[in-house]
This record gives structure tokens, C-alpha cells and sequence, in this order.
């Protein structure tokens, strides 16, 4: 549905086939427009927006460049299947059986597709603020970042930094510049540090130019920016991570209980 502007409230100062491209983006992601659904006929939409048959195009011409939708000029246009993806952190949190991979790549296997960790470095560094602020750094002390991206059936989906206390990682296979069997939930176990409490603190930001690059984003859409908090017996942080993915193709679901 086409929402009437009025005099009083603020004006949408994007073009027209940017608002008509964020209305159909909607309404894939929320399901109305489901993958494998066809697009309503290019006929309809200009019916619907009241535009031109170019300025259509061009809003159909963002979705395919956000690998939302395919189709070519002259034909119908399709929802591609498996583009919006929901992620579950909290099933990712307990260390993996002995032997198997990380839960994260377990659980997007089980969904059809094929997914793979790509370790880029891992490195003594100072970490940003916030991160430094969670795991209770003082002033210009460093961590240990393991810098990976982590992707589905060959596209990258999203870039993951991980900072863990020197003085924990140091000597350890955490310091390796080698990937972890399990991931880092199974060895911080083995080490001692046990997960107990992981705290996320999730906002949409625009992409940085790293972001941008590394998850070949098609423009300036928002990111969705994870801080997740890992701590240890006695409220003891051992690791905050930074995962950021593309925000108009991911949703996170929380489930929570009352108390």
C-alpha cells in the first residue's frame, strides 16, 4: 500500500524508484512476497506507484543488485529463494560435540546450503572502544583479534572480529593462526573459561568501507552490527565480537522466557 503524504510531516526526499524499490523490499522481507513469488507485473506497478515505465525498472534493477530478486527486462521478475535468512545466536553459543564443527556452520548446513569460515588474520591489536569498555581493558592495552568472514555457498554473508584478553589467549591455540575444531565456545571450555552468559547489543549502521568491500553490499543499505559479551564463571568476560551482516538480508530471532 502506497502511503499518502501530507503537509504536515516530513517529506521523503529519496527518489521514486528508491521509495518504490524500499516498499517491494519490504515486503519480501516480511513474506507478503515469498521466495520462488512473482512480482507483480510491470503494468501493475506503474498502476501502483503512478510511474513511469524506466523509473520501474530502476527500482527493479536495485532489488537484482541486492540479490533479492532475478528476472530480466521483459519478463517476470522473481523473489530468489533463501534471501531473507533468520539467525538464532542463541543456538550458537554451546561449545560443538567433540568433533564437530562450529554449531554456526552445523545449523546453516541442515538448512540446504553450503557454509565455510574463512580465517583472515589473527593479530595483537587495540581494540575499538566499546570492545575495550566489555572486556574491562584499561587505557591502550591491546587484545587478540581472530579476524574471519564467514560465508554461504560461496558468498561472503558475514564479517566476524573476536577480541579475547592477552593475558587468557596468549600461549594459546587461540593465538594460532589456524582455524579452531569446534570453535572458540569449545576450546574457551576445554581452557577453563566456560560460557555462561552471552549478552548481544545489536544496531543498524551504515556500512564502513571494509564492510562494504568484504560482503560485496550493493550499496548503502544499513548493516546490522552485533556486540556480543561472552563471560565466564564470575561475570569474567572472555571474549567480545563484533559480527556485522547485511541488514536487508538477515533477521536476528531472540527467545526469551518469563520469569
Amino acid at each position: 500500500m502506497t502511503v499518502p503524504t501530507t503537509d504536515t510531516g516530513p517529506s521523503d526526499r529519496r527518489s521514486l524508484h528508491e521509495r518504490i524499490a524500499a516498499d517491494l523490499r519490504d515486503e519480501i522481507m516480511s513474506g507478503d512476497l515469498a521466495p520462488g513469488a512473482h512480482l507483480p507485473s510491470t503494468a501493475q506497478l506503474k498502476t501502483r506507484f503512478d510511474a513511469s515505465n524506466a523509473t520501474i525498472q530502476k527500482a527493479l534493477q536495485l532489488l537484482k543488485d541486492e540479490r533479492l530478486v532475478i528476472g530480466r527486462a521483459g519478463a517476470s521478475v522473481t523473489v530468489r529463494e533463501h534471501r531473507q535468512r533468520t539467525m538464532r545466536p542463541a543456538a550458537y553459543m554451546a561449545p560443538a560435540d567433540p568433533g564437530q564443527p562450529y554449531r554456526w556452520l552445523t545449523a546453516v548446513t541442515k538448512l540446504g546450503t553450503q557454509a565455510h569460515s574463512t580465517l583472515l588474520d589473527v593479530v595483537e591489536i587495540r581494540p575499538p572502544a566499546d570492545v575495550s569498555a566489555a572486556l574491562n581493558l584499561s587505557d591502550g592495552e591491546t587484545a587478540l583479534l581472530r579476524h574471519q568472514v564467514l560465508s554461504i555457498d560461496d558468498e561472503p554473508v558475514e564479517l566476524v572480529k573476536s577480541y579475547y584478553p592477552m593475558a587468557m589467549a596468549q600461549g594459546t591455540a587461540i593465538a594460532d593462526k589456524r582455524k579452531i575444531r569446534g570453535g572458540t565456545p569449545t576450546l574457551l571450555a576445554e581452557l577453563g573459561f566456560p560460557p555462561r552468559l552471552s549478552v548481544d547489543r545489536v544496531s543498524a549502521r551504515v556500512p564502513t568501507q571494509e564492510q562494504y568491500q568484504t560482503l560485496l553490499l550493493p550499496s548503502d543499505l544499513p548493516v546490522l552490527r552485533t556486540l556480543r559479551i561472552v563471560y565466564s564463571d564470575n561475570n569474567r568476560p572472555i571474549e567480545a565480537t563484533v559480527m556485522v551482516k547485511a541488514g536487508h538480508l538477515y533477521e536476528v530471532q531472540y527467545e526469551f522466557t518469563a520469569e
